[in-house]
Parts: structure tokens; C-alpha cells; sequence
């Protein structure tokens, strides 16, 4: 079913993923309509079966609207809807590692944006008071108080779930100082991840960023001290429909060895064995999964959707024929990251 502009959809500032979806559509030249402290009853629209942001209405194949969610799906849904700058690499070794990127900076990224907003109290007061006020921002101050009070408690109470906790925190905290590293190196280099043009990924880590480098008082604050380079390359990728994103503007795989080999090396060391003893927990039917992440005990609940995150990146990975596999299989060598494919 064609999906007609403007597009429609809910979200709020602090949601990276909204600001993911949004960059992304600034750049494809995509029209789109924000709906900003909305109810969906209010609007007629449809609730999404899973409570999450942002939320676009788009027809289904009876031609009905529904609510959908995921950022990573509607990205793909929309490149094969509208022609024209697109963020998938063309050649399909390098979109591999475009999606492998991606997923790091929607699943693991966000457990550093979620661990700095609520373990430290500097940014619990600010996300506490920022974040009722960018979903109702018409509301009652009475009220706003409130709803900040209540914004705070669940989600500090909810930490867990992504894993932040005492025993992760260091696991976390320094992850997040080598990948602004990592970024700040790469930046230098290309501009964007695989080369001179956006892809996903970097709306991806961009998202994360919004809130890491931009809003959240701690992370920002070492982001300025350590990256300067990574705070200011956040403000560019924030609205990219200037760029001119030419097709030969992808980096290739000479390039991609040498460029990626340290971000693909952080993935493989922190994300990679996460992902596996989450996946290996889910099959064993236990609640808990425990693995050793950069040399340090990690446990926490076991992430439902983590385990489709690996079964999704092996099945982008069986979609190809052997020829790719291999150039694959050669620009994952020795990162980590080649233990992500189960053969």
C-alpha cells in the first residue's frame, strides 16, 4: 500500500529514536507532520499494540492506518517506499556492516543514554523536569511537577532492565569513553561513518547522541572535554537536507578495513558477547543472563528483543550468497564482531 506525504507520527525530544526518524527524513526529503503532546484517541489514530516512541500511522496492505514502531524496519520500509538519498549502502557487505552499526547504537548505545539519565542525579533533576514538559507542554505546572515526580521514579526503577546497574556501571561508563574515541577519530577521517553520505548507522549513533552529547548533564559534559569533535558533528547530522549524499560518496572495503576496524572492535567487545549470552539464556528458558563483557562479571534480566536482534543480523547475513558472505566474513576478521555469525 503507497504511503502518502506527509507522513504522520508521535514522538517527543527526548526520545532518540524520534530524533533518529526525524534527522532521517530531513535528509531523505521525506514531508512529515510531528505530532507533539497528542493523544491518539484525540487524533483518531490507533494505539501501537507495544508503548513505545516514535509512532508513525501508515496504512497496512488492507489499506487501514496502524500504529507502527521500530525504527530499524521503518527505515527499510521507507527506502523501498520513496526514491532518492538513500541510507542503505549499495553494495551489500558494507550495508551489512550498516545494519550491524545500527543495531550497536539502538541496543547497546542506549544503555549508556539510559544509565547516565538516571544514575546520576544531576541528570535525573534534569530529565525529571525536561521530559513531562516536552510531552504537555501546555499542561498545569501543578501537574507537571507531578508527572515529573512520578517520570523519575519509574524510570530509575526500570534501570535494570537495560542493565544498568552497580556491577555493569564501570562496563558501561567505559564503553561510552572509548566510542567517543572511536567517533572523534573517525569524524576526523570521512564525516560519517561509511564515507562522505549518511547511512542508518549513523542516524543511529546520532540519536543516542542527542541525549549523550547534547541533553544529559554528564555524559555532555565529558563528551565536551574529551570529543569536542563528536558534540558539534551531533548539531550537523541534525538536519542533513542540504547535503548533496552522491552514490559514489560510500566508502569501499579497502576502506572500510582500515576506517572501521576500531568501532567494529568496540562492538565486538562489549555488544557481540552480550548479545550471545542473552540469546543463549533465552534458549535455556532462564530469566537472567551473565556474561563477561571487557574482562568484568555483567548480569541482568534477559532482553526478549535482543535475542531477534541477533537472530535479524544472521539472517541479514544468510540472505547473501557466499561471495558476500566471504568479503563479510573478511571485513569482520578479528573484531569480535565475527562471533556474532552463527554458522
Amino acid at each position: 500500500m503507497t504511503i502518502e506525504q506527509p507522513l504522520r507520527f508521535k514522538g517527543v525530544p527526548g526520545s532518540p529514536y524520534t530524533r533518529k526518524m526525524l534527522a532521517y527524513l530531513r535528509y531523505r526529503h521525506i514531508r512529515y507532520e510531528l505530532l507533539l503532546g497528542t493523544r491518539d484517541e484525540s487524533l483518531g489514530l490507533p494505539s501501537p499494540k507495544v508503548g513505545l516512541i516514535p509512532v508513525f500511522y501508515l496504512p497496512n496492505d488492507a489499506g487501514e492506518i496502524e500504529a507502527v514502531v521500530d525504527s530499524t524496519p521503518l527505515i527499510r520500509r521507507f527506502e523501498s517506499e520513496f526514491d532518492g538519498r538513500s541510507t542503505i549502502p549499495t553494495d551489500p557487505a558494507i550495508g551489512f556492516l550498516n545494519y550491524l552499526i545500527e543495531d550497536y547504537a539502538d541496543e547497546w548505545l542506549t544503555k549508556a543514554m539510559f544509565h547516565y539519565r538516571w544514575h546520576f542525579d544531576a541528570d535525573i533533576k534534569m530529565a525529571g523536569t525536561i521530559l513531562p514538559r516536552w510531552a504537555g507542554i501546555n499542561d498545569p505546572e501543578a501537574e507537571l511537577q507531578k508527572r515529573s515526580a512520578y517520570v523519575s521514579e519509574r524510570q530509575i526503577s526500570r534501570l535494570y532492565v537495560v542493565g544498568s546497574n552497580d556491577t555493569t556501571a564501570p562496563i558501561i561508563e567505559a564503553s561510552y569513553l572509548r566510542f567517543l574515541e572511536i567517533m572523534d577519530s573517525l569524524i576526523e577521517k570521512q564525516l560519517f561513518v561509511l564515507g562522505r553520505r549518511p547511512s542508518s548507522a549513523d542516524f543511529g549513533i546520532y540519536a543516542q547522541l542527542t541525549q549523550l552529547a547534547k541533553f544529559d548533564p554528564t555524559p555532555a559534559a565529558i563528551c565536551m572535554e574529551r570529543a569536542p569533535r563528536v558534540h558539534a558533528w551531533t548539531d550537523i547530522v541534525d538536519d542533513l537536507s542540504g547535503h548533496p549524499g552522491e552514490e559514489e560518496s560510500w566508502i569501499d572495503h579497502d576502506e572500510a578495513r582500515q576506517s572501521l576496524k576500531p568501532l567494529l572492535s568496540e562492538i565486538g567487545r562489549v555488544y557481540a558477547p552480550a548479545l550471545l549470552a542473552n540469546a543463549s539464556a533465552m534458549q535455556k528458558g532462564e530469566k537472567t543472563m551473565t556474561a563477561t563483557i571487557d574482562g568484568q562479571h555483567w548480569e541482568q534480566p534477559v532482553f526478549p528483543y535482543q535475542a531477534k536482534c541477533l537472530q535479524w543480523i544472521n539472517e541479514g547475513y544468510r540472505r547473501q550468497d557466499a561471495a558476500v558472505q566471504s568479503q563479510i566474513d573478511s571485513l569482520l576478521a578479528d573484531t569480535g564482531c565475527e562471533s556474532l555469525i552463527l554458522k
